[in-house]
């Protein structure tokens, strides 16, 4: 049974569809990556994982759960298994990298300081981020940032992790760094990952499947080979725009 199912899901503001019967899975263990143009409902998506939206209809379902209709105990089980790193990073700028890290340990948890100081020392170090533990957001660069965005999403130790736009912002350098702390945390903290992006080349290099959304469905779930090589003509645009080319 896969770990995250989407199923005919539709999400409607103002009348106007954003997810339009968007279904698919996300297997365990995975790195999905989801791609496609702006607009089309890729953070949407993110945010009916942990209930910050709901569907007008269909379901979401994690790990068996109905996370739409389930009660708030079950739901804050569900979140405290899901890791979220945001667009922007969402440090709080008056605290030092070490303790954005152990916020939602703090918040969440009823763990003694030394298990929170040994979980938030491991999650840094998972992220090559032990050096600046005692700066401040201001003190380090916008990648550094990411990655202590990314040990806060990981140091509940979480089952998923959600990425929305992890690399944006960032130089071509940083942004292999970034993803491939993606592909590594995936690997060795048997994390699943779910990522939407725009860096359609660093989506190719990690990804286990690659989701294309457009107009708020499905239009394929792929290996990123199989992707490349896909005859469907939305694709072939969006593979013919990334590039700059035309059809």
């Amino acid at each position: 049974m896969a770990l995250i199912e989407f199923q005919n899901v539709v999400k409607r503001f103002n009348g106007s569809a954003v997810l339009d019967g968007l279904s698919f899975t996300v297997e365990k263990g995975e790195v999905l990556c989801v791609v496609g143009p702006s607009g089309t409902g890729k953070s949407v998506t993110l945010k009916h994982l942990v209930r910050l939206l709901t569907p007008t209809s269909g379901r979401v379902v994690f790990d068996g759960i109905d996370v739409a209709s389930c009660d708030d105990r079950t739901l804050e089980s569900v979140r405290g298994r899901i890791g979220y790193l945001f667009q922007g990073g969402a440090l709080l700028a008056w605290m030092t990298v070490a303790e954005n890290v152990a916020l939602p340990l703090e918040e969440c948890t009823d763990l003694p300081d030394g298990e929170i100081a040994r979980r938030v020392e491991r999650a840094l170090e998972s992220v090559e981020l032990t050096a600046a533990a005692e700066k401040y957001p201001a003190e380090i660069s916008g990648g550094m940032q990411k990655r202590a965005g990314l040990a806060r999403a990981i140091v509940r130790e979480s089952d998923v992790v959600l990425y929305d736009e992890p690399t944006s912002g960032l130089d071509p350098v940083t942004s292999v760094t970034i993803n491939g702390l993606i592909r590594k945390l995936n690997r060795t903290l048997d994390i699943t990952s779910v990522v939407v992006t725009h860096d359609l080349q660093g989506a190719l290099t990690i990804a286990d499947r690659i989701l294309l959304l457009k107009n708020g469905r499905a239009v394929i779930c792929a290996t990123p080979d199989d992707f490349v090589r896909s005859d469907n003509r939305e694709v072939k645009e969006f593979l013919a725009a990334m590039k700059g080319e035309t059809l």
